[in-house]
């Protein structure tokens, strides 16, 4: 059985004023970086991982960083783990969206990358880490969206409607041919869900 351990970067300034983020490399803010100490803490103190792998964006980057230097385990960057594209909106929030191109701006392309790239993208990453890591325990730090499509992708059954929370821990297992969700959008290291 392989275990991965899907999590969401901490917390951004952009989050925090609902900015689509997309590929723009926003740094975690200081809230961001408290996340992560104390996601990295939860993680050192439950059952041992083998391998910790982020996106190469600042934001999951370093909060893998500081999970990497919790668990004394280096972290291995994939550019394939990075956030979905949001194209020429990104910078942008709902209502900046709304105010420039009306209620049906989501029909419009604005060159953002499709749901279904990204979870291609993540499902390609996953089959590589199933080839290299039989049998091991593997952390992806990366995204909201791109871990939700990619999720969604993988185990179509599963039910996964919940907006994922920065930092949440999600865990699932891969054996006979079948993931199964062990654990989804975690956020009890920082109080907010069990």
């Amino acid at each position: 059985m392989t275990t991965i351990g899907w999590i969401r970067h901490g917390v951004t300034d952009w989050n925090m004023e609902r900015r689509a983020q997309g590929q723009t490399d926003i740094p975690l803010n200081d809230a961001g970086r408290a996340q992560a100490r104390l996601v990295a803490e939860r993680l050192k103190n439950e059952e041992a991982w083998d391998v910790v792998y982020a996106s190469d964006l600042s934001r999951a980057k370093e909060t893998a960083d500081t999970i990497g230097a919790a668990l004394g385990l280096p972290v291995r960057v994939d550019p394939r783990l990075r956030e979905i594209s949001f194209g020429t909106l990104e910078g942008t929030t709902p209502d900046e969206r709304v105010l420039q191109f009306g209620s049906a701006w989501e029909s419009m392309d604005f060159g953002r990358e499709m749901p279904e790239a990204a979870a291609a993208r993540g499902e390609s990453f996953v089959a590589d880490v199933l080839d290299r890591h039989p049998g091991e325990r593997v952390l992806i730090v990366s995204h909201g969206a791109l871990i939700g499509n990619t999720l969604r992708r993988l185990a179509p059954e599963a039910e996964m409607n919940e907006h994922l929370g920065n930092t949440s821990v999600t865990i699932f297992t891969f054996a006979d041919a079948k993931w199964t969700c062990e654990l989804y959008n975690c956020t009890k290291h920082i109080g907010e869900r069990t």
